[in-house]
């Protein structure tokens, strides 16, 4: 059985014995021989979106020891859920999985379903994390393709097409290995993610101990430290902004539940105006006219563009003067407790100091 020009049953024995030996003690990971609980998988698997297995390990520990089951996530506030997902970022992240553990516990009995096209109807559940389930989770046959398998794939096959265009051809060649799988398909699926982030990395790859070494076509070239190439970056977009503290006659300060769409959404933060491409926003909010400017700017780069916010201080003789129900008052004490992205830690920070 080939894999184009491929050994595929020695493929994956050379690269199970490996992973039997190397792989990490992940806290969502299972025993060798045992299956991992669903619900670890997939709340890992949508923790890991867009983040690195480092980062997530403390998230993943606080959601777990907070709420220990599904129906234990799907019985929390969206607040509680938004405040301790704070700092891990992509907040639709969030959202989509206590939405999603609700569909589970209400309507599932708290029973993930095992095929990758039940899966995907989940909300939040695209095609990769309906397979890593799948095949962690289940043992079921699936091709689970992150960055990492990617990147091994890239190089096992000499794929020079630069990413993302490269995509559905990477894909393409790492289910000619992994689809015919009958078992340990979850290991399977672990090792290949587990020798990019290891062994296979984007810089310096260690092929000197790399158990499948013999069937990299790159290295056989002579290329594998310039794949996978990657199409130039154009440059981000620069938005503007300000950002309000208001406090009231004892100190208390003013945050707001932003809406559910948009950047953030969803979260709680310090009040900030519209973001703008030009310089900054014509009009500040109408609860901060009575403001003044500062030494305050917080700089923060998203996926897509890079923001600037202006810090703007107002000071109100009487809270009841902000009646809009998505604004709220926190004791000054407590304001450095509250959940809330990594923007507004930085803004907060700046402020108290």
């Amino acid at each position: 059985m080939t894999g184009n020009d491929i050994n595929v049953e020695d493929f994956r024995q050379a690269i199970l014995k490996w992973y039997d030996k190397a792989r990490r003690p992940l806290p969502w990971r299972a025993p060798k021989g045992k299956f991992p609980e669903p619900y670890h998988v997939w709340l890992s698997e949508i923790m890991a979106q867009q983040t690195t297995i480092p980062a997530v390990i403390p998230y993943f520990l606080k959601f777990l020891n907070k709420w220990p089951t599904v129906h234990d996530l799907a019985s929390a506030t969206a607040d509680d859920v938004m405040q301790n997902w704070a700092g891990l970022g992509y907040y639709a992240r969030a959202r989509n999985l206590h939405k999603c553990a609700k569909v589970i516990s209400e309507e599932m009995k708290g029973k993930f379903p095992q095929t990758q096209v039940e899966l995907e109807e989940l909300p939040g559940v695209g095609n990769y994390t309906a397979n890593a389930i799948a095949a962690l989770a289940f043992g079921k046959p699936a091709n689970v393709v992150d960055a990492n398998v990617e990147r091994v794939m890239a190089r096992i096959f000499a794929v020079t097409e630069p990413l993302p265009d490269s995509k559905p051809e990477l894909k393409k060649l790492a289910g000619t290995i992994a689809l015919d799988e009958t078992k340990r398909a979850g290991d399977y699926a672990q090792s290949v993610m587990e020798l990019g982030a290891l062994v296979c990395t984007p810089t310096s790859p260690k092929c000197g101990v790399c158990p499948v070494s013999q069937y990299c076509k790159a290295r056989e070239l002579g290329i594998q430290n310039a794949l996978p190439v990657r199409k130039e970056k154009g440059i981000k977009p620069q938005k503007h902004g300000y950002i309000y503290w208001i406090t009231g006659p004892k100190g208390e300060v003013l945050f707001e539940r932003r809406g559910e769409k948009g950047m953030l959404g969803g979260t709680i933060g310090i009040p900030t105006s519209d973001w703008v491409e030009r310089s900054l926003p014509k009009k500040h909010l109408p609860l901060a006219k009575s403001g003044k400017g500062g030494k305050v700017l917080v700089k923060h780069s998203f996926t897509h563009f890079d923001l600037e916010l202006h810090g703007f201080a107002v000071i109100l003789k009487d809270t009841k003067t902000i009646k809009e129900e998505r604004y709220f008052w926190v004791p000054h004490k407590e304001a450095t407790n509250l959940g809330i992205p990594t923007l507004f830690k930085k803004a907060l920070k700046q402020f108290i100091e």
